[in-house]
């Protein structure tokens, strides 16, 4: 299988999602300092270049391969990887299973606005605190996300790609 989990940035909640799906996170989650969420592979770490961009984490228990993608809006891209994946799955008889995953809904106001701050404004000072402080807040819907992702995953369908949009994680 291959797991992409996906959300505006691509460098927030989907790192913390590929860091539980590899448990490099572990739980319990409930006291997660500020060094362990800022030593999250790419956490807060990506640019706007890196927009659109497969970002490889690792390979889980399971052999299946764990990426993250920052793809701004996503009411084109997700749609067009999808289509995109069932053209080479038809016609290079690809066999694994893709699941596209989409933190957004698990995304604080805080999260947002230290994002903004650090990334846009390049305002650090500002808003690397407040990303700590939503990624603390959200890294257990984050967790249940990841299970309820590999669950589905695991769910036998004839489905090749399954688009997961999380509703039910928002905060």
């Amino acid at each position: 299988m291959i797991y992409i989990y996906n959300d505006y940035g691509g460098t927030h909640t989907t790192s913390l999602a590929a860091a539980i799906h590899l448990q490099i996170l572990k739980p319990p989650f409930t006291s997660l300092s500020k060094e362990e969420i800022l030593a999250v592979p790419y956490f807060n770490k990506l640019s706007k270049k890196d927009f659109g961009t497969f970002i490889f984490h690792g390979t889980d228990a399971e052999g299946n391969s764990v990426y993250t993608l920052g793809r701004k809006s996503q009411n084109l891209v997700i749609p067009s990887l999808l289509n995109f994946g069932i053209l080479l799955l038809k016609h290079f008889k690809v066999e694994e299973r893709i699941i596209f995953s989409n933190t957004s809904p698990t995304v604080p106001i805080s999260m947002s606005l230290g994002g903004f701050l650090a990334k846009g404004l390049k305002l650090n000072r500002i808003g690397v605190p407040l990303l700590v402080m939503g990624a603390q807040k959200c890294v257990d819907h984050i967790h249940e996300l990841v299970e309820n992702t590999k669950r589905t995953a695991l769910t036998p369908t004839h489905e090749k790609i399954i688009v997961l949009e999380n509703k039910q994680y928002k905060i």
